[in-house]
């Protein structure tokens, strides 16, 4: 599907390789001056084209996008292009990986206008604003709810549920080495079951044959037999790793619309991911980089996200369309982990589940 429609969905997700959309032709980051601002990004940026226009007239400055693959993808890119990068602001680095661009000195600090409006839980670098929060979402296990009405099987509401012998073979979920909602979903079970329980709820699952793919696009458009891509590729697995905020998405997108959607959400399994937007170390536009995002964080490019990105606002006051909450509601209890707790055994734990899962 479109990006604006399904691969929004999942926040950070994709595999496709570098391309462009812009009001620009220009083409690399924007110099000093320049009335071109660019936004680098995972593939599931998406904005509504006059909530675009209404800021490249306010500011003067034309914006283009670099979408740059999956949020693992984007970021490690990112990285290795810092001192002659591709853009002036990147989005999409959330806080299952905030410290890794961080500690390689992504961004720059910028204080946005209207920090004060964004709720302070959301504000993960608070002391040096070197990111600023944009959205939120919350990575859960999906279910196909016309899979598990015609075998007469409860779907599962947690972490635990997954391993049993009625869901085996069942699940496919995106390599937490290369995607953001598979890195999500393994630092969910970390936070359920603790340093020393989580290898060995991954053995279990494993064993009860969890599928793993390269990341969401493959897992829910293709794998996943609740989802319009995934029933016209026939895909197999009733349950997937994607986000609560996928059931809207089906019906909003579904021609015609059913009445109400046609997958679930276990809501046991929810982990929660805060995306952040920041000024690249060597942007080369940074008072356009800056215009843009005091934008990110505007009430209007806020009540814009819902339904395009398939996200929650950060800012106080921004309103989610009915639709929205009704078929997608934000997770109860989602698990989180500190920054500190993730920084400090992300990478190690990512050795850890590839030996144990992909080989």
């Amino acid at each position: 599907m479109h990006t604006k429609t399904f691969v929004a969905a999942a926040v950070g997700l994709g595999l496709v390789t570098l391309s462009a959309c812009s009001s620009s032709s220009d083409s690399g980051a924007s110099g000093a001056g320049s009335k071109t601002v660019t936004l680098v990004s995972h593939d599931s940026w998406a904005v509504s084209k006059n909530v675009l226009q209404d800021f490249e007239k306010q500011s003067g400055y034309q914006v283009k996008v670099l979408k740059d693959g999956d949020a693992g993808q984007a970021v490690n890119k990112a990285i290795l292009t810092k001192d002659n990068p591709q853009g002036d602001v990147f989005f999409g680095v959330d806080n299952t990986l905030l410290s890794r661009a961080l500690d390689n000195g992504l961004f720059q600090p910028y204080r946005a206008k209207g920090l004060d409006q964004v709720g302070t839980a959301y504000q993960l670098d608070a002391a040096e604003h070197r990111v600023t929060p944009v959205d939120y979402g919350d990575i859960c296990v999906n279910y196909d709810k016309a899979y598990f009405s015609e075998h007469k099987l409860n779907p599962p509401t947690s972490y635990a549920d997954l391993v049993k012998p009625e869901y085996k073979n069942l699940l496919v979920t995106e390599n937490a080495a290369t995607s953001s909602p598979g890195l999500g979903f393994l630092l969910g079970s970390a936070a359920r079951y603790g340093d020393a329980g989580w290898p060995d709820y991954w053995k279990r699952l494993k064993a009860n044959g969890v599928k793993v793919v390269d990341g969401w696009e493959q897992a829910y458009n293709e794998e996943f037999s609740g989802s319009a891509g995934g029933r016209k590729a026939k895909g197999d697995r009733p349950l997937v790793v994607s986000y609560a905020s996928s059931p809207p998405a089906e019906v909003i997108y579904a021609d015609p619309k059913p009445s109400t959607a046609p997958t679930g959400v276990a809501d046991g399994t929810c982990f929660r991911q805060i995306e952040f937007a920041g000024l690249l170390s060597n942007a080369g536009n940074t008072k356009g980089g800056k215009a843009l995002i005091d934008f990110l964080v505007s009430k209007e490019f806020q009540q814009d996200m819902p339904l395009n990105m398939f996200v929650y606002p950060v800012v106080k006051g921004a309103t989610v369309p009915a639709e929205f909450t009704k078929y997608g509601p934000a997770a109860q209890d989602p698990a989180t982990m500190a920054p500190d707790r993730i920084a400090a055994n992300r990478d190690q734990w990512v050795k850890t589940w590839t030996s144990l899962v992909l080989k």
